[in-house]
């Protein structure tokens, strides 16, 4: 089969279309035939060398793939060859890969490969943020920063389905738009002079209940700062650039949170959690309450492309490598 490849990750000019044996499934392994990839920032980190976890040589890119099952293991039970799945599985980019059956899960016949391949990772954040760690209540006020990009616009179409009122921060007047395109019932721009007096008025008066803030940038102690009551700041990532810190005397001026939100770990540690909420999201975008928005989409060559498009932070959406566009 085909697939992306590094033998270092100095760069992504590392990366090359190569040959590569055919991943072998165990007992309790699923083989996928890729149809769409989805690429996020940290796949780009990962690809560079640059996360904190670093991966093994030689490396291929991705980790959620949708596509047709190829073959399932012996203890595989609920899947089948032929299927329409979206997994969680290592060395995406590739003709073929091996998930855990575990860890892949059916898709509605109406959801195109490349929603679901923009599912797992951005919306378990955005679940596991505002549910778990932000306890988002209906009627509540959230705002989202970066509120265009892959996990940003999964927070804001789940604050909507949580039942919360959002108000969505964004840089340019085309990411603000495609923000309120995702359903955020106001928008922000993401100058901070004078901007938490606009975000007072955005909020009705008041500030948010929940932040939602993968950019952790220059509005992030502004954005503490406006917290309501008892409000929690949720640390999703740090695409905005160095580390911010915070004086620690504001969490009690405001009886405020700062929380952190890390879907690896809460793989890691709750695992037995990400069944029940991929099902919950998967019936979500069945019946139309989230659709998963596409960004840029790149054919298998262009790889190198959305790895570049995953990391610049300037596009809309979730990046999609397209492996193999003609799987139906």
């Amino acid at each position: 089969m085909r697939a992306i490849i590094a033998e270092t990750l100095e760069s992504l000019d590392s990366y090359a279309e190569r040959e590569a044996p055919v991943p072998e499934i165990g007992p309790g392994g699923v083989r996928i035939r890729v149809a769409a990839c989805g690429v996020g920032y940290v796949d780009s980190l990962v690809a560079l060398g640059r996360y904190q976890v670093k991966p093994p040589l030689p490396h291929v890119p991705g980790q959620e793939v949708a596509g047709v099952v190829d073959a399932v293991g012996a203890e595989v039970t609920g899947l089948a060859v032929g299927q329409r799945v979206v997994a969680m599985a290592a060395r995406g980019f590739a003709e073929l890969a091996a998930a855990p059956a575990a860890l892949t899960w059916p898709i509605p016949d109406a959801l195109p490969f490349a929603e679901a391949a923009s599912l797992p990772l951005n919306y378990l954040t955005a679940l596991h943020g505002l549910a778990d760690r932000g306890r988002l209540a209906a009627g509540e006020t959230l705002l989202v920063l970066g509120a265009a990009g892959g996990v940003g616009s999964a927070a804001v179409q789940l604050g909507k389905a949580l039942g919360a009122r959002v108000v969505a921060a964004a840089s340019t007047d085309a990411k603000r738009a495609f923000a309120q395109a995702q359903g955020a019932d106001a928008v922000l721009d993401t100058e901070v002079d004078g901007w938490r007096d606009r975000l007072k008025a955005a909020c009705g008066g008041r500030g948010p209940d929940v932040v939602f803030d993968p950019v952790c940038g220059p509005l992030f102690e502004p954005a503490f700062r406006s917290l309501h009551w008892r409000g929690r700041h949720l640390v999703v990532g740090f695409v905005g650039g160095p580390i911010p810190a915070l004086p620690a005397n504001l969490t009690l001026m405001k009886g405020a949170a700062l929380v952190g939100v890390d879907i690896r770990q809460h793989m890691l540690f709750d695992g037995a959690e990400v069944p029940g909420q991929m099902a919950l999201l998967l019936g979500w975008a069945a019946d139309g309450r989230i659709r998963p928005a596409v960004g840029a989409k790149f054919a298998f060559s262009g790889f190198g492309a959305a790895l570049n498009a995953a990391i610049s932070g300037k596009g809309l959406g979730k990046v999609v490598l397209e492996v193999d566009a003609g799987l139906a």
